[in-house]
């Protein structure tokens, strides 16, 4: 026991002295170093811009027409056209009516068009007959007044009766009664020409009616077009102003789209009236771009609710391939900006500011106006960064004071080329099969997929859409 302690009481006295020497060591100044992180940055270049607003919208067609049965009766004949997608000529006859009842109604209008011909020429002769009456009235009276004179004239002197000159005189008001009786005969005979050339102005328009009944037995296109919602079948009865199809134009086409009220003000004159703007319609099919260009035309007159923004219209030049109905993606071209910078989105932080490399690399805070913002860049006016570095990734390791080693795009790695595929003949095989059995692409799109898969090397991209497509 005395052993023991002997020795714990020299191993505390060895840990006392070592705890003694460590605390009376003075503690050893190490050098500090500042710490440069690297970071990429790129010139503030002042330019002039065109922005690029992107929205998406529905194409729609500025030309259709609902085909309706005028007349009411059974199909006898369809056009080999007419079915969904069918399309058409200006001119060409789609449907046929039954036209018996339509075919006797312009019998009977006919008919009675000639009655009232007739009529119109039998009351033309009696006006003919009663002037003539009235010029043998006249002459009648002219005889009948000469002799009364001569009565008068021998009566006068003596040699005449007074019983001959009331015989004249009598004639003679017989003779003028008969003048004013055939008058009458004559406005009557005036009045039934005007009553018939009324009845044949009527019986003429029920002849043209009846006509036009017969026409539209058989129904027409009035323009090239494309048939949809097709709703006929030979033999089947329609009932008159019934719905049978409707004819769409493809080439009258547009797109409607929706933008924000701060996008519109960006696309109206000083005057409030739509500038024009170009505008790009595209869709993606199978990894190929089919585009369309075009113009705003217009804006919708209401909100409509519930809504917010703008309704806006674009008239679409020249779209093969596309079809109303499709959802597709739009560019529309800004007003150019003068004076602005192209910079990465993450140069700039919320509150619109940038950190610009100034001397020693070290940097420093700036603030810059946001005028747009385009995918993965902003466009921001910074009239006192002109030629001047900016940091084009921040992070929160950076900020005023701190020092960097400037990674400049010279020292970038370059961008890398499209993945390409070498496909062996069976795979290759599959693919154009499936890509020539597919109805719903457009024959442009299906034409350049279909020559990207006979190179030697096909995009990979392409051929995963192709896959995935063929698998679903």
């Amino acid at each position: 026991m005395a052993t023991t302690f002997g020795l714990m009481a020299y191993a505390g006295s060895m840990v006392w002295g070592a705890l003694e020497a460590r605390w009376s060591e003075e503690p050893r100044q190490r050098p500090q170093r500042e710490r440069i992180f690297a970071a990429n940055v790129v010139t503030v270049e002042p330019e002039t811009i065109r922005p690029v607003l992107t929205t998406f919208g529905e194409l729609r067609t500025r030309r259709s027409l609902e085909l309706r049965a005028a007349t009411a009766g059974a199909i006898m004949w369809i056009s080999d056209k007419v079915e969904e997608g069918g399309q058409v000529r200006s001119g060409d006859v789609l449907v046929r009516i039954d036209p018996v009842q339509a075919q006797s109604a312009v019998d009977t209008a006919r008919a009675d068009l000639a009655e009232a011909e007739a009529d119109l020429r039998d009351a033309e002769r009696l006006l003919i007959l009663s002037r003539d009456e009235i010029k043998s009235a006249e002459d009648q009276a002219r005889l009948r007044a000469n002799a009364l004179t001569r009565q008068q004239d021998l009566l006068s002197r003596g040699v005449g009766s007074t019983a001959a000159v009331e015989t004249a005189e009598l004639a003679l008001s017989a003779a003028n009664g008969s003048i004013l009786s055939s008058r009458q005969a004559e406005a009557s005979a005036e009045a039934r020409i005007d009553q018939a050339k009324t009845m044949l102005d009527r019986r003429r328009i029920a002849l043209a009616d009846a006509v036009r009944g017969l026409d539209d037995t058989e129904i027409a296109a009035e323009f090239n077009g494309v048939l949809s919602e097709v709703s006929m079948i030979p033999g089947g009865r329609v009932s008159a102003s019934e719905p049978l199809a409707r004819l769409i134009d493809p080439d009258a086409l547009e797109v409607a789209f929706r933008v924000s009220t701060p996008q519109y003000i960006r696309l109206i004159n000083e005057n409030g009236d739509l500038i024009g703007a170009d505008v790009t319609a595209s869709i993606d099919i199978l990894g190929v771009d089919m585009e369309a260009k075009g113009k705003i035309s217009r804006e919708s007159a209401a909100v409509g609710d519930g809504q917010t923004g703008r309704l806006l219209f674009a008239r679409l030049d020249d779209a093969p391939g596309f079809r109303p109905g499709d959802f597709v993606s739009i560019r529309i071209e800004e007003p150019p900006l003068d004076n602005v910078a192209r910079l990465p989105a993450l140069a700039v932080d919320g509150a619109g500011t940038v950190l610009v490399l100034g001397d020693e690399d070290r940097l420093t805070v700036a603030n810059v106006n946001v005028l747009r913002r385009e995918g993965d860049d902003v466009i921001v006016r910074a009239r006192n960064l002109q030629g001047r570095e900016i940091v084009a990734e921040r992070t929160p390791l950076l900020g005023a004071g701190i020092r960097i080693r400037p990674v400049r795009p010279e020292g970038q790695e370059a961008p890398q080329e499209p993945e390409l595929l070498a496909l062996d003949p069976d795979r290759r095989a599959r693919l154009v099969a499936f890509v020539e059995g597919n109805q719903f692409m457009p024959d442009e799109a299906k034409t350049r997929v279909l020559s990207a898969l006979k190179e030697d090397r096909v995009p990979a991209r392409m051929v995963e859409r192709i896959e995935s497509r063929m698998g679903g």
